[in-house]
């Protein structure tokens, strides 16, 4: 699939945006992890088009007192891919992970 043709104004404008995107996600990560949000307040903000887009592993990652490992563990065990992202979350992985960590 080609790149689309972009002027310098677009792609100065898609460069913003994204880096904006990946600001609001630090932010969210920083606050799970300073435990001012829960995981099952993160879950329920699914539709935010920043938790949404949020790979599983790294939100799992940014609990308190979880790593690469824990969350590897658990995403395995639970059978979510590591490339999951939380839009993509089927309903019984969400409810295993919500009975797990919610």
């Amino acid at each position: 699939m080609a790149l689309p043709n972009l002027s310098d104004a677009d792609r100065q404008a898609a460069l913003k945006k994204a880096a904006e995107a990946r600001q609001k996600r630090a932010e969210l990560r920083a606050k799970i992890k300073s435990g001012d949000m829960t995981f099952a307040k993160v879950m329920a903000k699914s539709d935010d088009p920043i938790v949404a887009r949020m790979k599983v592993s790294t939100l799992l990652e940014s609990l308190p007192g979880y790593g690469k490992a824990k969350a590897a563990k658990i995403m395995e065990e639970l059978e979510i891919s590591e490339s999951r992202r939380v839009q993509g979350l089927g309903a019984r992985q969400r409810e295993a992970l919500m009975g797990r960590l919610g």
